[in-house]
């Protein structure tokens, strides 16, 4: 409990302002039924509204990272909350599909200041030996905020369909207004040399990501990529997938959300940090992969309310290890570039939600439970494309993920 009050408890505040910018990305989901109905859009629609979120956080993300590593990460928190209470405020007062899209973007932007900045500070404040559980808590709050903002969505929407969107645009002001008040600045980390093999000079986003291609930590980049097409294959239509399978209404989704999300999170902070101290950071990686894919497939072979809530049980646990045991070793790998590679996380893992979010829209119209197989597929195939290159490129050099001690 200690690391929770570290730096005058930076923590909790951090994980607050994690939380709130993930909720305000999966909000949407419950309601979309209701917006499709309300605007006349198409599921392919849904899906690039999702992916319009990521764009924006795709394209800021490196500039992000930097900005914090050169003003400091409270200026970039602050800022990127105030930027994504202002997309919620527009989303809630939309009323056609050009302004929601302009709400997505914002709120894209929002994101990008937000994550690498947070992710940065906490390596600021932590060592080497207590990342891993530093980062874990962050990312229980990221993917509680990711997979329970739907609940909280669907909950509030009985009060009314753009009353969530009030909520977010009013609880992100506040946080940011919190954040600027009580959350002191650090200085950065100083590790010694840098240790990715790649500049950290003011580089354009293409660049970035090829240079990235040479960095040790690749194959973790590559995983945060995949873990985003296939959550953001899961969540874009999943409040879809259910109301027409199912017709289940958006309580009825916020509960099933809801529940799979608490749980996964409780599992991840009561076994991430032993998992990662017994086996390392290769082998929950590796297991998550697997048992992520093979559980979203299960979504179209569910066929009672409580057999849909144990498998979004499981989906959300295994993505609630893999997302902080991928984070951890990048963050491990860094130097001094902490909000620089944080950057480069958040821009893999928007790639993966711009993709995972289109082609979960498009595949919907084509079959409704295609999402679910597509996103499976790709999971397990990232778990046995790692195999081969682990076991096949010559360890001394090309090691998928080097064992950190």
């Amino acid at each position: 409990m200690t690391m929770l009050f570290k730096s005058k408890g930076a923590m909790i505040l951090l994980m607050l302002n994690m939380f709130l910018a993930m909720a305000a990305f999966g909000l949407v989901v419950p309601v979309m039924p209701e917006y499709i109905k309300m605007l006349g859009l198409s599921g392919t629609i849904a899906g690039f509204l999702t992916a319009a979120f990521a764009v924006t956080q795709l394209f800021f993300s490196p500039f992000a990272g930097r900005f914090s590593d050169q003003y400091g990460r409270k200026k970039a928190i602050v800022f990127g909350m105030v930027v994504l209470a202002v997309s919620e405020a527009i989303f809630a007062l939309g009323s056609s599909a050009i302004w929601l899209f302009i709400s997505r973007f914002l709120g894209g932007l929002g994101i990008a200041f937000v994550a690498p900045a947070v992710m940065a500070f906490i390596a600021d404040i932590t060592t080497e030996q207590e990342r891993a559980k530093g980062i874990g808590y962050i990312s229980a709050a990221m993917s509680t905020g990711f997979l329970i903002g739907p609940g909280i969505g669907g909950f509030l929407a009985e009060y009314g369909t753009r009353v969530p969107f009030y909520a977010a645009a009013i609880g992100a002001g506040i946080a940011a207004l919190i954040t600027w008040l009580v959350l002191p600045e650090v200085n950065r980390v100083n590790n010694g040399d840098v240790k990715n093999g790649i500049s950290t000079s003011n580089q354009g986003i293409l660049r970035m990501i090829i240079s990235s291609v040479k960095a040790p930590y690749f194959n973790a980049l590559i995983v945060l990529l995949v873990l985003g097409f296939a959550l953001s294959n899961f969540e874009t239509v999943f409040g879809l997938y259910l109301d027409a399978k199912y017709n289940f209404n958006p309580k009825d989704i916020a509960v099933i959300m809801t529940i799979g999300a608490v749980v996964g999170v409780i599992i991840q902070l009561g076994i991430l940090d032993l998992l990662v101290k017994k086996i390392g950071e290769l082998k929950v990686i590796y297991l998550s992969l697997l048992v992520a894919g093979l559980s979203i497939m299960c979504i179209i072979i569910a066929n009672s309310y409580w057999s849909l809530i144990f498998v979004t049980i499981i989906v959300f646990a295994a993505c609630d290890l893999l997302r902080p045991a991928a984070s951890s070793y990048l963050s491990k790998q860094a130097g001094t570039d902490q909000g620089y590679v944080a950057g480069l996380n958040s821009s893999y893992n928007s790639i993966g939600t711009i993709l995972g979010s289109a082609a979960a829209g498009i595949l919907y119209d084509v079959s409704i439970g295609l999402p679910y197989i597509i996103a499976g597929a790709i999971l397990i195939l990232c778990y046995f494309s790692l195999l081969v290159v682990d076991k096949y490129k010559p360890r001394a050099r090309n090691k998928t993920f080097e064992k950190i001690k």
